[in-house]
């Protein structure tokens, strides 16, 4: 009985770890950009920082400190084993630019062996997805 207690312990403490991470405010940053076809192959890359704050509800892009996004969370999922490491978010927002033009996004945040990738796609746009890497991650408050 002690042992199906740990057991069921472990599993719970496991759970609550994988899941800390999620609706957290969180600050990812990126020095380089990938632009992809729609089969996923690479037609340019661009070097260039980008700022990437996500919360529970909103999330806010800035390139450069030139162009600047911000977005509505719609829905988001949410599996990581380690956080920001090891697992997958995937978020779709309504994303507005600077010209005040709406987009529907797809963001999947992908950790795979301690690299995160971020993938954004715009629905309608399947020639033009865009694929950062992670290069500082941040818990903000």
């Amino acid at each position: 009985m002690k042992t199906l207690t740990l057991i069921i312990s472990l599993l719970i403490t496991g759970c609550a770890v994988s899941f800390a991470q999620c609706g957290k405010k969180v600050v990812l940053t990126t020095a380089s950009t990938q632009h992809l076809d729609a089969s996923g192959a690479v037609e340019r890359t661009v070097d260039e920082k980008a700022i990437v704050e996500i919360n529970k509800t909103d999330l806010a892009i800035n390139v450069n400190d030139e162009h600047k996004m911000t977005g509505k969370i719609k829905s988001d999922t949410c599996n990581w084993k380690v956080p920001y490491k090891d697992g997958k978010s995937v978020i779709k927002a309504t994303v507005t630019d600077e010209q005040g033009t709406d987009r529907e996004v797809t963001i999947t945040i992908e950790g795979k062996d301690g690299k995160v990738t971020l993938l954004f796609e715009t629905d309608g746009m399947p020639d033009d997805r865009i694929r950062v890497t992670v290069v500082k991650f941040e818990e903000a408050s």
